[in-house]
């Protein structure tokens, strides 16, 4: 990757993109706001959860998002028709349950009163004799019985045989919901398996200029916690809104079927809760949002504090630091009290609604009762469904926020499924042909965009075994070069050959099953070290891997390892040191074989001594391959053959070291001031040490000598 595109990915780590959808509200904040919602959202993925938060964005074309999000349910369309069957059955015997349940209360209580008056008499009689009694009231309530038979007590036979239908109901119904829920688990879990399976599949396909794009942190988290939000939203969500949907239907019916009346009293407390929620609801959603940011404000406090703790120590700015980590501590501290006094007040303020409902339903529901316009079972009931029905419509106006959540992750992974892959391979691609790793370079033209080209017209050819030295100064296009040879990127003009072959004409595995790559950070992965050699090549034997561990000198420390080659690598291989990294990563190009071999600043950020082996090593791997170096000190690449100086994309100046030097060009300038840089290092070393020790530096003039005496 060129030095322009690593500076570019790494400027672009400090700025999140925004959520899609957002850029316009993100453009309306000030500087200090898009710093602290960037710290947000890093927050929010560092914590790897959603919840108690804002909601990570709102979909910008919703509609289209959810409608692709169901579609990933048609090869499941007969599963879910039998959960939606199983539901409905399910609701139907749970909103049936008070109905019979209330039947049981009124067998129980006119039974009881039935026991009060006289064996023989009949309902009339005495239904008229309290009312000659003045029992206006009571009289109604016996009138209003169904079951009455005076003198005869309470049925228990009746009564046992409606609880066990109730239970019954309440089993059965229990049953289905469980069957459901298990089958729209299943039903999701392999959805999502899918779409991970798709997301990884589409990871490989893509080219690697979407790598240099997009940041890393953006594609974990699409990869990982949008997948995870999608799957959360789902299992909670669909199945459960079928089951609310089809519950407050039921209920709203079997409510008007009792009383008309009592219905109008736990509508009228909707637009309550309507305000409620309009009232509160974005309020909380903002202080959360708030909450988030300074969060986000106070890690990166922290993160810096720790990570600079010696310079803070160094320059005494203990105080400073504290107190700046206090205020933002108190701003947190506000911000998250408000944000949980919001939304906690929620819940009790609901609760108090429902409360005055229960109470309206009790009372208008006595005097109906005593008026004997409904009997006491019914009321029961009532209030039963009068519970059953605000909790689907709680859930129902909760999952409003799940699903926006849900869809706006769904819409950043489709966007993701979406980006264009890079040109498969041609079906009819010919077989590569052996040969000594000649590459040649025809005319070559490529530009990262259109409008800044960066490589135009390059020529030059690398006989078998040569070792090529590219240099040239930051944004030259040394790595794009060589990124062009391994196929990483499409030429826009030109050809490179290839023993011969256009590579544009080969597969990209035959490309660079033939080429081998070291490049500047070494990369290991977890396992032992002989897993990472082999690495290289999968079916490398045992004596191959030590043959490539002693021919770059990996074998020479490896024994000093608690295990040996089954030495297993902890995180980021932190039991080894940086040069041992690297030597590792060269013996796993080694045992590769390859016939042309890549050395991307193989050895920038080691120490000398560790350099030297390094060189030791890459002069064992070159021999007898193709060899190109990418190197800043041109001090390690002084025996190479060709030596190719790049300036703005194009090749200024080739040839041997001696002969570039000789020619005093570009090389020369380069070469020289690198050492002239060294020089004047150890010449202000030396005049800082003699005015420490009250000395005139050598070759100072009287007048210096004076002054430092």
């Amino acid at each position: 990757m060129s030095d322009d595109k690593k500076t570019g990915r790494r400027a672009s780590r400090g700025a999140r993109k925004p959520v899609a959808g957002m850029e316009a509200a993100v453009a309306e904040l000030s500087p200090e706001e898009k710093l602290e919602l960037e710290l947000a959202e890093q927050a929010r993925l560092a914590a790897d959860d959603w919840s108690g938060g804002v909601a990570p964005g709102k979909a910008a074309n919703f509609g289209t998002s959810f409608r692709r999000l169901l579609g990933l349910l048609k090869p499941h369309a007969f599963a879910l028709t039998l959960v939606t069957l199983l539901g409905a059955i399910g609701v139907v015997l749970t909103v049936a349950a008070p109905k019979v349940l209330g039947e049981a209360t009124n067998i129980l209580f006119e039974g009881v009163v039935s026991a009060m008056a006289p064996a023989g008499a009949t309902k009339e009689q005495v239904v008229q004799g309290l009312v000659d009694a003045g029992q206006q009231d009571l009289a109604n309530i016996v009138s209003a019985m169904q079951n009455f038979v005076p003198g005869a007590g309470v049925d228990f036979l009746a009564l046992s045989r409606v609880l066990l239908f109730v239970l019954a109901l309440y089993f059965a119904s229990s049953l289905l919901m469980w069957i459901q829920g298990y089958v729209m688990n299943v039903v999701m879990v392999r959805v999502m398996w899918r779409m991970r399976e798709q997301v990884e599949a589409k990871v490989h396909r893509l080219p690697l200029s979407y790598f240099d794009r997009v940041q890393r942190g953006e594609l974990i988290s699409r990869v990982t916690n949008d997948i995870d939000n999608i799957t959360q939203m789902m299992q909670q969500s669909l199945s459960q809104a079928l089951t609310s949907v089809l519950t407050v239907i039921g209920v709203l019916i079997m409510m008007l079927s009792i009383s008309w009346q009592l219905t109008l009293v736990v509508l009228v407390s909707f637009p309550l809760m309507g305000v409620l929620f309009g009232v509160i609801g974005p309020r909380s959603q903002k202080a959360f949002g708030i909450q988030w940011r300074k969060v986000g404000r106070l890690n990166a406090r922290v993160e810096e504090s720790f990570s600079g703790h010696a310079l803070v120590k160094v320059y005494g700015r203990e105080k400073s630091a504290r107190e700046a980590f206090r205020v933002e501590n108190e701003e947190l501290y506000q911000a998250s009290f408000k944000a949980q006094f919001l939304s906690n007040i929620m819940q009790p303020a609901m609760m108090f609604i429902g409360n005055l409902t229960y109470v309206g339903i009790a009372v208008f529901g006595a005097l109906m009762v005593a008026g004997g316009q409904l009997r006491l079972g019914d009321v029961q009931a009532f209030i039963q469904y009068s519970q059953q029905f605000t909790q689907p419509l709680a859930q129902l106006g909760g999952m409003a926020a799940v699903v926006q959540s849900g869809t706006a992750s769904a819409e950043r992974v489709f966007e993701l499924l979406d980006v264009p892959e890079e040109e498969p391979d041609a079906a009819d691609a010919p077989a590569p042909v052996d040969g000594d790793g000649t590459i040649e370079f025809q005319d070559v033209a490529f530009a990262y965009s259109p409008d800044r080209p960066l490589i135009h017209d390059l020529s030059f050819r690398v006989e078998p075994g040569q070792t090529v030295a590219i240099v040239g100064p930051t944004g030259a296009g040394k790595t794009t070069l060589v990124n062009l040879i391994m196929r990483f990127y499409e030429l826009d003009g030109g050809r490179i050959l290839l023993n011969g072959q256009d590579i544009a004409t080969l597969t990209r595995r035959d490309i660079r099953a033939k080429t081998g790559m070291v490049l500047q950070d070494p990369w290991l992965f977890a396992g032992s070290i002989r897993e990472n050699i082999r690495y290289g090549r999968a079916d490398a034997t045992d004596d191959e891997i030590l043959a490539a561990a002693r021919a770059t000198y990996v074998d020479r420390f490896v024994h000093s390892l608690p295990d040996g080659y089954d030495t297993l690598l902890d995180e980021d291989a932190s039991n080894i040191s940086a040069g041992e990294k690297q030597l590792i990563t060269i013996a796993r190009a080694f045992v590769a074989q390859p016939s042309v071999l890549i050395l991307d600043e193989a050895t920038s950020s080691v120490d000398t001594r560790t350099e030297l082996l390094l060189q030791h090593a890459m002069a064992a791997l070159r021999e007898g391959r193709t060899s190109f170096v990418i190197a800043h000190r041109l001090s390690t690449i002084r025996d190479a053959d060709l030596i190719l100086v790049m300036e703005n994309g194009g090749i200024v100046e080739q040839g041997t070291h001696d002969e570039l030097i000789a020619a005093e060009g570009a090389y020369f300038r380069l070469y020289n001031s690198q050492f002239e840089q060294a020089a004047t290092d150890l010449d202000e070393e030396a005049r800082l040490a003699a005015e420490a020790a009250g000395q005139p530096a050598e070759g100072a003039s009287e007048d210096e000598a004076a002054t430092v005496s």
